[in-house]
């Protein structure tokens, strides 16, 4: 499974997109999302291409999928968690309130006001990429998605307890890299950004 975080947008590192609708990607996250197209092109094959419904998910999977000759397919359970009334508010707003000590340091205990709780935006895209895996059973499917759910997929299968998922850089159309197999999933690569990707098999 190859987790693809969305190219950057105009608000990216300003404000909480979550699941607002129309926000496009920005002439350097359409330049990024051709750029690990091309290197996702290094790997042997690619089966299937997975992308969360939103504009800039969608707008980063097109180039990965035409290059391959596939059509980028919407699975909702890779979506953005919902942020419910934190939605499109600034960072710099949201990094004053006493919440956000909890989003960062206890993220299992936390629900965001009138949206999701992380504990169930793990649920979700766990559950979602347990379906892609089971669908494309041998298979090498490439999901797009965002930030948090990717970190956390990430930490879920690294054992790793979510209230450490904040540890976990995933940057604008980084590839990170989880096989899932009979005994467990092995994680191959986190927040790549550059460098052959060759090497994304289990050791």
């Amino acid at each position: 499974m190859i987790l693809v975080r969305h190219g950057q947008t105009p608000t990216t590192g300003s404000v909480l997109p979550g699941r607002a609708a129309g926000l496009h990607l920005a002439e350097a996250g359409t330049a990024q999302a051709e750029a690990v197209a091309e290197r996702l092109g290094q790997l042997d094959r690619v089966d299937a291409v997975y992308t969360s419904p939103l504009e800039r998910t969608r707008e980063t999977a097109k180039p990965i999928a035409r290059a391959r000759g596939l059509r980028a397919r919407v699975e909702r359970g890779l979506l953005e968690c919902d942020f419910g009334e934190w939605t499109g508010r600034p960072l710099k707003d949201l990094g004053k309130l006493a919440e956000w000590t909890t989003v960062q340091r206890y993220p299992s205990g936390f629900r965001f006001p009138g949206g999701e709780s992380f504990t169930e935006m793990q649920g979700r895209i766990t559950g979602a990429l347990a379906r892609l895996v089971e669908r494309h059973r041998g298979g090498v499917v490439v999901a797009v998605s965002h930030a948090d759910p990717i970190k956390a997929a990430v930490a879920s299968a690294l054992g790793t307890h979510l209230d450490l998922f904040q540890r976990i850089a995933v940057s604008p159309c980084s590839i990170s890299a989880v096989s899932y197999g009979t005994t467990g999933p092995m994680v191959l690569t986190v927040n790549s950004v550059a460098g052959p990707l060759s090497g994304l098999k289990p050791s």
